[in-house]
Parts: C-alpha cells; sequence; structure tokens
C-alpha cells in the first residue's frame, strides 16, 4: 500500500468530525479509518470480526488514539498493540481531552510515542493537525516491513 493511513479511534462524533476537518484542512488527504471504540480498534489492527478479510501487513503510518473510549479503553488498546509483535512498533499519538497527569503517565508507561491534548478552539485544534500531520506522515520514519 502506497498510501499512509491514519486510523483514528474515536468515540465522539463531534471530535471525530473535528479532527477530519481539521486533517483536510491541513491537505491532509490520506484515508482515515475511524473505529469508534477501542474493540473495534483492536479488531481493524488483527484483523478480526468485521475486518477479518482485512490485508494484515496493511497497517497505519499512525494511530491517534482517544483514552476514554467504550468497550476496551484507549490505555488497555495502547498495552495490547505494544504486547503484540505485528503492531508493536506503529506510531501511537494519544489525542485526548483529558487532564488528568495519570493519563499522561499511564500513556507513556504504556508506550505511546506522543501525547497532545485537543484544543477546544477550533483554530488551534487546525495547528494541531498541522503539526501531527507534517511530524508523523512526512517528517517520520517508520520501521521498514
Amino acid at each position: 500500500m502506497n498510501e499512509k493511513t491514519i486510523l483514528l479511534v474515536e468515540d465522539n462524533p463531534d471530535d471525530e468530525a473535528l479532527t477530519i476537518r481539521a486533517l483536510q484542512k491541513n491537505n491532509i488527504r490520506n484515508n482515515v479509518v475511524v473505529a469508534h471504540d477501542g474493540a473495534e480498534a483492536l479488531d481493524y489492527l488483527f484483523c478480526a470480526g468485521i475486518y477479518a478479510g482485512r490485508d494484515p501487513n496493511d497497517m497505519p503510518q499512525v494511530i491517534l488514539l482517544d483514552l476514554k473510549l467504550p468497550k476496551v479503553d484507549g490505555i488497555e488498546v495502547l498495552r495490547r498493540i505494544r504486547a503484540d509483535t505485528r503492531t508493536s512498533l506503529l506510531p501511537v499519538v494519544i489525542l485526548t481531552s483529558s487532564k488528568e497527569e495519570q493519563d499522561m503517565v499511564q500513556s507513556y508507561k504504556n508506550g505511546a510515542n506522543s501525547y497532545v491534548r485537543k484544543p477546544v478552539d477550533f483554530n488551534q485544534f487546525v495547528e494541531a493537525a498541522h503539526q501531527l500531520g507534517l511530524y508523523w506522515l512526512v517528517l517520520n520514519e517508520v520501521v521498514p516491513k
């Protein structure tokens, strides 16, 4: 696959729309796959459930992971990503509105590559999306397959 896919794990429809709009406003036209809870994100990554037919070699370039998710929370999703050799090296950016220090500590302890608080202001969010896209999709070098 030549196109760099973004896996957005977000249960809030407003935050999902805001994130996608912010990416588009920055001309980030990558394919965005949205998982609406932690279980769906894990199914996508490990080609299970509704994603059973997905090519397991087609991994996202970056995962934007919310923490407060239904079914399986973001920290547990992160733990499972890091525990599996197929996904352990994928870049995971925690993208959350949480201001709890413990969430940040747990994210980094469990292998998050970055922790970004969602700005409330749309223009600030657009700028954050620009920086995320520039770094994770253009500048960052990933481990070759």
